[in-house]
């Protein structure tokens, strides 16, 4: 599967900056964030398409006042909403820049007319948050264009995430990736459960990845070690920009950082490889190989003590040590010279 130029099966992780609400309300902030996750090595920037309206509804009842110990408790969802949104107005000239500079950029919409506004900016693919993995209108429209489409799985039951990959397939799409998340901000490391990450792979027949909302950035870097093919972690230039998702996002250098990490994991995961490579061939001196160890005479007897297994790896393989003991030499051999019969 590709998402835009990325072939997701043998270019490595495909990383998302999450650009979200790290706007500070300028435009100008948004383009310079994504020209540093460019710099840094993301491999796209996401957006969100929304507006407090296509959200939630501005009451003041009880039900729309946040609650249950989340950094936003106590404000109405209307309110928190049209603090964080990205204005659609800004939606086009930030996909041309971003495809100017060359990185990737898509976003996640929240209604079917952020569908339609998306669809005519071309995005690579569509992201459905976790908390609308349960609004299965919206992932069947939204499906239904035939682009990949990321599903994060955070507060979904396994039940819901059986739906939702099926509503793809019935309409037609395949290219579907399910990203394991824990939807708390931040979320605590041990309710990640990482190792979903390759049961979510197998069980549902997908590419699987992580959504992380932890802080730092060993997650992600286990996430990969793990299976996880895409990452996407909340991006901020500066964190003094402030924000509804401040807190839990990764500036500038910790970005860096932890693309670096990644890199580094995916190089140490490797491929599976049992050849004789070059760098293998070349350690293989400091190997173990059999060697005269004391001087002998033609027809003498080979012993334990006049063959024996050690370093360097220049003579006979050492599985043949029990063939030769016990058997007369046909010539002379000096100390320190490699047994080769």
């Amino acid at each position: 599967m590709k998402i835009g130029n990325f072939d997701l099966e043998t270019d490595g992780t495909y990383i998302i900056a999450e650009l979200s609400a790290n706007h500070g309300g300028k435009i100008s902030i948004a383009k310079e964030t994504i020209k540093a996750a460019k710099e840094i090595g993301a491999n796209a920037i996401k957006l969100q398409t929304y507006t407090a309206d296509t959200l939630t509804l501005d009451s003041d009842k009880e039900d729309f006042i946040i609650k249950g110990g989340t950094l936003w408790d106590d404000r109405k969802l209307y309110d928190l909403y049209k603090e964080a949104y990205l204005p659609w107005e800004w939606h086009k000239e930030l996909f041309e820049y971003a495809r100017e500079i060359d990185i990737d950029i898509f976003s996640s919409p929240f209604d079917k007319t952020a569908v339609d506004f998306l669809e005519t900016l071309n995005p690579s693919a569509y992201k459905i948050a976790s908390f609308e993995i349960t609004d299965y209108e919206l992932i069947r429209y939204t499906a239904s264009k035939g682009r990949p489409i990321i599903i994060s799985t955070g507060i979904a039951t396994l039940e819901e995430i059986k739906d939702a990959v099926n509503i793809c397939r019935e309409v037609g799409n395949d290219d579907i990736i399910l990203l394991k998340c824990t939807s708390s901000y931040p979320a605590p490391i041990e309710d990640a459960n990482l190792i979903m990450i390759s049961d979510i792979a197998e069980k549902f027949g997908v590419i699987s990845g992580f959504s992380d909302h932890t802080l730092g950035s060993l997650a992600p870097i286990v996430a990969v070690t793990l299976g996880a093919k895409v990452i996407e972690k909340h991006f901020i230039l500066d964190k003094s920009i402030g924000g509804a998702d401040a807190e839990f996002s990764l500036d500038k250098d910790e970005f860096k950082q932890m693309v670096g990490a990644v890199r580094d994991a995916e190089k140490l995961i490797g491929t599976i490889d049992y050849s004789m490579t070059d760098k293998k061939k070349k350690s293989r001196q400091f190997s173990r190989s059999l060697y005269v160890a004391k001087d002998i005479k033609k027809g003498e007897v080979f012993s334990e003590e006049n063959i024996r297994s050690v370093r360097p790896g220049y003579g006979m393989h050492p599985k043949y040590l029990n063939d030769i003991l016990g058997k007369m030499s046909d010539k002379d051999y000096r100390f320190g010279d490699r047994f080769e019969k």
